[in-house]
């Protein structure tokens, strides 16, 4: 199959006009200008990679947490209808019973290649940012229990997020990371020099930067500071309620090729308002915002093609600049192999976007989907 379009984003440049050839569920071949003989499907929009998303809980009206292929099969078909062709299944603190059995469930999604693996937010998190994770089952890490549940999760746990400033954090941090496990900091209290501990301990990333962290000051720059000033890959999450679109700028202008866009999506995205649960916890969604009783924010119900077109329309970043922190980038930080950017060998993962950065149509290893619209 012979794709041509206006615009074709690939890792080195911007092609324009240039065409992909596909042949099974792989690209085989890119070039520039007009292939020679047949073409059989001419789009008229930019052809970019399909997204990546690492940070995910659910979407569709169903979440991760449930644990089950059904749900996950909502929770990505969702995704996938808005141009998120690779998800990494985001889980919040749970009773240890049932954070088992959606490590296992989730392992065996990841094994047939329904997902790209499991990122754990919870439940080695401070109660003072614990944002929408119940205080309850909050707790210190213990190396017998990171052991278990990367057992459980059999190489499919691709990211934990740990608070280091806890008893235990910073061994868990290097445990992780001996482990080959991201460890990443948030939902933390931690002080410039307990993040930067972290960081020499082995974590190589920060979760919704600015979000449920000590925050940015002039005299104690907190956890958000140490993670600005490292090489640790920054979690974005742009959907104009967790982050003004001037911090959006600040942090894309420090952590130029750092920065990586994730939904932080609960089950209302690609959904309508309404009452839904995160873990064991009640989130109400009005007027596209998801909280809690309390009025902490609790996820957001943003698709990644909903993010990227933020952060060119409003934030008024360049689409080359934006694209790779949805794409490649992500990606890469978490060694997702064969997604993420439009080379030969990798898979046939493709989006079309329109004029406006809506989203026309949709491949995924070498497949249609039926256009949104």
């Amino acid at each position: 199959m012979i794709i041509t379009a206006p615009q074709v984003l690939t890792p080195a440049r911007t092609l324009a006009p240039g065409w992909v050839e596909v042949s099974g569920d792989s690209i085989v071949a890119i070039g520039e200008g007009t292939p020679a003989g047949r073409v059989d499907v001419p789009l008229t929009g930019t052809l970019v990679p399909g997204f990546v998303d690492t940070h995910v809980h659910g979407g569709g009206g169903a979440s991760f947490d449930a644990g089950t292929a059904e749900a996950a099969e909502t929770v990505t078909s969702a995704h996938l209808a808005h141009g998120t062709t690779s998800m990494i299944a985001s889980l919040v603190t749970m009773s240890h019973e049932d954070m088992d059995r959606a490590v296992r469930e989730l392992a065996l999604l990841t094994s047939d290649g329904r997902l790209a693996g499991i990122h754990l937010e919870g439940p080695w998190l401070s109660p003072l940012h614990r944002g929408a994770h119940d205080p309850t089952l909050l707790e210190n890490p213990t190396p017998q229990r990171i052991s278990r549940v990367l057992e459980l999760g059999d190489t499919a746990i691709r990211m934990v997020t740990v608070a280091p400033e806890l008893p235990g954090g910073l061994e868990a941090v290097a445990h992780l990371a001996s482990s080959g496990v991201v460890a990443a900091v948030g939902h933390t209290d931690a002080t410039y020099e307990q993040a930067a501990l972290a960081l020499t301990s082995g974590a190589t990333a920060g979760t919704h930067l600015f979000n449920a962290m000590t925050p940015l000051n002039h005299r104690a720059p907190g956890a958000v500071g140490a993670l600005l000033d490292s090489d640790a890959v920054v979690e974005l999450i742009c959907d104009g309620v967790h982050l003004h679109p001037a911090t959006i700028r600040i942090a894309a202008d420090v952590a130029q090729e750092r920065f990586v866009l994730v939904t932080d999506a609960m089950a209302a995205a690609a959904s309508a308002d309404g009452d839904y649960r995160l873990g064991p916890l009640d989130v109400f969604v009005r007027d596209g915002v998801a909280r809690l009783a309390d009025g902490t924010i609790a996820g957001s119900t943003l698709t990644m093609a909903r993010a990227v077109q933020f952060c060119v329309s409003v934030v008024g970043l360049p689409l080359d600049v934006v694209l790779p922190a949805a794409t490649s980038r992500p990606a890469e930080h978490l060694g997702l192999e064969r997604v993420g950017s439009l080379a030969p060998g990798n898979f046939a993962d493709l989006v079309e976007l329109d004029e406006t950065l809506e989203v026309a149509r949709v491949m995924r290893h070498g497949s249609w989907l039926t256009p949104m619209r």
